[in-house]
């Protein structure tokens, strides 16, 4: 997808989990063609310095995505600078990989707040700020294709927005409102490298028909496609960004 500079301007965009990774590289994207970018984080310092390398068209609002007092603080913010919103990009997630069994209750809340309730109370707090016409983006996985070991909590959250997308799009489709998630297969991102060895990265890159791991550039690509007039038919779908590693197998490993 080639970039267009005027797709969004005079846009208002949201992007929470926008200091790093796919969130930020998706604010550049926005910044670039035209839009006035929100994000947040939970890291004022990390946040700062991602609103310095966006520019004018940027704000940073501290906060947790999964605390309802922070969202209304956000939409409180959001009303009164700009009056509504044109794009939402739920992206703040964590990624959380254990057997099933060493799942503790403690553990089990921490990710279904982050994974889930952060999207879906994003978006209802959000809700009364859309313009018509407005669309929602929610990033899910590939885990939602796939069956992943050691990933069984993980993978639930993601169904779960998996879904909310596409029962958002019926519910708000009187408004005009579009809502479609994303998936990323393996992306390099702060939080992966984090994650994964240099020869681990190599590893699943090899499982990838692309022969590699994806970058946060490509997702943003994706979602910016989503959240533009140029999807304006296009409603609770889930984009795949995952260089064919669901649907396609390698010829090395044949």
């Amino acid at each position: 997808m080639t970039q267009n500079s005027s797709r969004f301007d005079g846009k208002i965009a949201l992007i929470t989990g926008g200091s790093s990774g796919m969130g930020l590289a998706t604010a550049h994207r926005l910044v670039a063609e035209g839009a006035t970018v929100i994000i947040t984080g939970r890291d004022k310092t990390r946040l700062d310095a991602a609103v310095a390398q966006l520019g004018d068209r940027a704000l940073g609002i501290p906060g947790d995505a999964a605390s309802l007092t922070d969202l209304e603080t956000l939409a409180a913010a959001i009303r009164e600078q700009y009056g509504r919103l044109d794009v939402v990009f739920a992206n703040a997630g964590i990624g959380a990989f254990q057997a099933a069994q060493d799942v503790t209750e403690a553990e089990f809340y921490r990710v279904v707040d982050i994974n889930f309730k952060a999207a879906f109370f994003t978006i209802q707090k959000t809700l009364p700020l859309l313009s018509d016409q407005a669309a929602i983006v929610i990033n899910a996985s590939f885990a939602v294709h796939r069956g992943v070991s050691d990933a069984a909590l993980y993978s639930a959250t993601k169904a779960a927005v998996h879904n909310l997308a596409r029962t958002l799009a019926a519910e708000l489709a009187p408004r005009g409102i579009r809502v479609n998630s994303v998936s990323p297969g393996y992306i390099d991102t702060p939080a992966f490298r984090a994650e994964a060895s240099a020869e681990a990265q190599a590893a699943v890159g090899a499982t990838v028909a692309a022969g590699r791991v994806g970058t946060a550039e490509e997702v943003a690509a994706a979602v910016a496609f989503l959240a533009s007039g140029e999807a304006s038919y296009i409603n609770g779908q889930d984009l795949l960004v995952d260089g064919g590693l669901i649907s396609a197998i390698p010829a090395a490993m044949l």
